[in-house]
């Protein structure tokens, strides 16, 4: 994935963890790479794609859940915008999200295991 500090989501509402093994694909490089050229996604990992409102699933080898969060507000906290369960590998295709402003790239079941929702809190803390 795009660096080797790790990450951490959780959400504030459900008081689930979305990713304790989240990795940050902050370059414009990293954000196109994503997830193409892995085998899967391991239960507990994730990828964060800061400043993101749309994704692609082309060349990929897996599908995955995605969460679009909102722009964080003053307390660090981003609030849910759209979730999108088992895109699927070469055909899923995620149109832009309005107000999106980060997505989570997480194991398909993700989202339906921690019953994240549109209107949830979420966290998003970087690795440094």
């Amino acid at each position: 994935m795009a660096s080797a500090a790790r990450g951490v989501a959780r959400n504030l509402d459900r008081t689930s963890v979305l990713a304790e093994r989240l990795e940050t694909a902050g370059s414009l490089w990293a954000k196109f790479m994503g997830l193409m050229g892995r085998p899967s996604l391991a239960a507990g990992d994730g990828l964060w794609l800061p400043a993101s409102n749309g994704i692609h699933m082309m060349f990929m080898r897996f599908p995955i859940d995605a969460v679009f969060v909102s722009k964080p507000g003053p307390d660090g906290v981003r609030v849910v915008k759209s979730v999108h369960r088992g895109l699927r590998a070469w055909t899923g295709l995620v149109p832009l999200v309005r107000g999106a402003d980060g997505v989570l790239e997480l194991p398909v079941g993700t989202i339906d295991a921690t019953k994240t929702a549109v209107g949830d809190r979420v966290e998003v803390r970087e690795g440094r």
